[in-house]
């Protein structure tokens, strides 16, 4: 049987690819050597299930990982199907030809694809990344099978001979290299086979041989067949004095003697084998939903919602969406989608399957059909790829709409949660768009929330396809209370993705109109008083003089001011800015976080001067006076705290001119 000889590749320096290139992530190997090791005893079983293999009633499938940080070693073992001499010769001398494949051709009429991991044969050479030397001992499932040893340094050469192993399935032994030591560490183990195997189909157990043993104790009806007795402890029986009538004690049993043992420590599977996304809907809780996302995510605030997807045709897939909670003030919206194949980790965020705008979301899928490449990182080119994503669009639209139209409560309390996840989808995906459009809500003054065509319904009587928006309730309260007065209503769009959405929707909406509520002076606020020709011109006349007292006194020639007649006799002065030049602004201030300019197009403000207020006739009336250019600049001043805030200059010299103001009015 012993044998030696060069690898067969089937590509010249192939090899050094594979070790170097071929897996960008050192630890993967962890993974490929747990998915082969999963991969075999899935075959076993279904050889069972097809009566070519008998179970024994003792057998318990596992997938051991054991680990020896002072002798830098990783043993990884399986009691799957093993191999052969000749398998062996075939499967890892030859390195790409598919082990996986080649069982599934064998057996396709037979049993079906689900669980077989492996698809390339390239996944155990991922072992001379961070070993100088791997060995594998093997003993095929087969009758009257001999066990096989193989060995190879540096991964180009190897021996072969008749092993000694008992019991069929496969041990791979890594031996380390300086550089990847850290790899034999439990907790560093522990950590990887978390990331990667998780959710493999078969139990995983790691040990440490240089640990010290670990012990339990337990009670005897809790002691099983497979647990090793250490010691027998017993326990004596409890007793305690008690007085008796005629004022002598006795000692009285409280409780028996007891049996315990102890065992050492009964090992515990790293993965769960049979994770959340592969039950059906009707089977879960919401518990075991927040607590499988708890567990994934490391998030211990509880996500909103969730979206199971559940599919066998025209392709398998299966997954969890989670719509987490986020602080739009404080956090960034970041989510992470998990990839699966067959239960073994592939990636995060994965594009090519992932809708950009769900990247928002948090949760897993997993996909047996996935057309992977041969490091089992990415996704080869396929149209079928596109599918996925589409089908998976769909649901979370369909998920969405349908609680809109059968939960409004609910969709209305997570709304302002949500509506960045959606808004984001409606702007780059137009079929989610179409699915969504009627299931947009904008949360109006009084905290109701209307669809767009409940909006326009509200102001069609005073303003044709108009729909005036709120940003920021503090700063433009003024404007809020203005519009609450005069019985016009608008909506509150406070989130960055609001400026983008809105131009969205107008292009979608022909004629369609958003105008932010400081963006003009609206008619419903002027005063309609009909004057005649000759007053209007002097009127002209008298705006025209205000204007060059306040640029004057301000300092500033080319400042827009305006004249109005405002109802509200109370109100001085504001600032307007108009929907054009705000939204290049907001446009620039975005461009500005890339490296442009956000000064390049300053906003183009207006200072409005209510003609009805009297601090602005006396300005009028005053114009020449010597108080008159410290008033002009407490309006504007004024005016623009109204509209949100001063420069730190101004706001110096404005608190000043406060005080001197107050002193001149109470002679202080």
């Amino acid at each position: 049987m012993a044998k030696s000889g060069s690898l067969s590749i089937n590509s010249e320096n192939i090899f050094p690819i594979i070790k170097k290139w071929l897996y960008s992530d050192h630890d993967i190997f962890y993974r490929e050597l747990v998915s082969n090791g999963c991969d075999a005893i899935t075959k076993l079983k279904k050889l069972a299930l097809m009566g070519e293999y008998e179970t024994p009633d003792d057998e318990t499938y596992k997938v051991q990982v054991t680990v020896n940080p002072k002798e830098k070693t990783i043993r990884i073992e399986d009691n799957g199907l093993g191999m052969t001499e000749d398998e062996v010769d075939e499967y890892i001398n030859q390195i790409a030809f598919s082990g996986a494949q080649d069982f599934l051709n064998k057996y396709k009429d037979k049993a079906n694809e689900d669980q077989i991991i492996g698809h390339f044969g390239l996944g155990f050479y991922s072992a001379f990344m961070v070993a100088d030397k791997v060995t594998i001992d093997t003993l095929s499932y087969k009758q009257d099978a001999k066990s096989v040893h193989w060995e190879s340094e540096g991964g180009t050469e190897f021996d072969m001979k008749e092993g000694t192993k008992e019991g069929h399935g496969t041990v791979i032994t890594l031996y380390l290299n300086e550089d990847s030591a850290e790899f034999a560490n439990e907790y560093r183990a522990r950590e990887i086979l978390d990331k990667y195997c998780a959710f493999m189909p078969v139990e995983i157990y790691l040990n440490d041989e240089t640990a010290e043993p670990q012990y339990d104790t337990i009670e005897k009806d809790e002691l099983t067949d497979k647990d090793t007795i250490i010691e027998t402890i017993v326990e004596p029986a409890k007793t305690e004095e008690k007085e008796k009538e005629d004022g002598t004690k006795e000692t009285v049993e409280v409780s028996p003697a007891k049996e315990k043992y102890k065992i050492a420590r009964r090992p515990v599977a790293v993965n769960d084998t049979n994770p959340l996304w592969n039950k059906h809907p009707n089977e879960c809780t919401d518990e075991e939903y927040k607590e499988f996302y708890r567990k994934v995510f490391q998030d211990f605030k509880e996500p909103l919602f969730w979206i199971h997807l559940n599919m066998d045709y025209p392709f398998n897939l299966k997954g969890i969406l989670y719509f987490p909670k986020i602080n739009m003030e404080y956090e960034s919206i970041e989510g992470k989608i998990k990839l699966y194949n067959n239960q073994v980790f592939i990636a995060d965020n994965i594009k090519e399957v992932i809708p950009e705008f769900l990247m928002l979301l948090k949760g897993v899928i997993d996909c047996p059909d996935l057309p992977l490449n041969v490091s089992r990182s990415a996704l080869q080119n396929d149209g079928f790829v596109k599918k996925i994503s589409d089908y998976i669009t769909k649901k979370v639209a369909d998920k969405l709409s349908g609680m809109c139209k059968t939960d409004r409560e609910n969709y209305e309390k997570y709304w302002d949660d949500i509506n960045p996840f959606i808004k984001f989808g409606c702007l780059k995906d137009e079929k989610f768009d179409e699915k969504m459009k009627d299931y947009i809500l904008y949360k109006n003054l009084d905290g109701k929330y209307l669809t767009l065509a409940d909006c326009l319904e509200e102001n069609k009587e005073k303003h044709e396809n108009k729909i005036f928006y709120v940003t920021d309730e503090k700063e433009q309260s003024q404007y809020i209370n203005m519009f609450k007065e005069a019985g016009i209503d608008a909506v509150i769009l406070p989130n960055p993705i609001d400026s983008p959405f809105m131009q969205h929707v107008e292009q979608k909406n022909e004629g369609l109109k958003f105008l932010r509520i400081d963006a003009d002076v609206n008619e419903t606020f002027k005063d309609s008083e009909e004057t005649d020709e000759a007053a209007k011109e002097q009127e002209k006349k008298d705006a025209e003089t205000l204007a060059e007292v306040f640029k004057k006194a301000i300092g500033n020639d080319k400042l827009n001011v305006k004249v109005e007649k405002l109802k509200n006799e109370g109100l001085a002065s504001m600032i307007t800015v108009s929907e054009e030049s705000r939204r290049m602004q907001d446009m620039m201030k975005m461009y500005s976080m890339y490296g442009g300019g956000a000064d390049m197009f300053p906003a183009e403000e207006t200072l409005v001067l209510n003609a009805n207020n009297g601090l602005v006739k006396y300005v009028l009336n005053n114009r020449d006076g010597e108080k008159t250019p410290m008033l002009c600049e407490q309006l504007y001043d004024l005016a623009k705290l109204a509209h949100g805030s001063l420069s730190p200059e101004r706001m110096t010299k404005f608190i000043a001119r406060s005080s001197e103001i107050m002193k001149e009015e109470y002679g202080a």
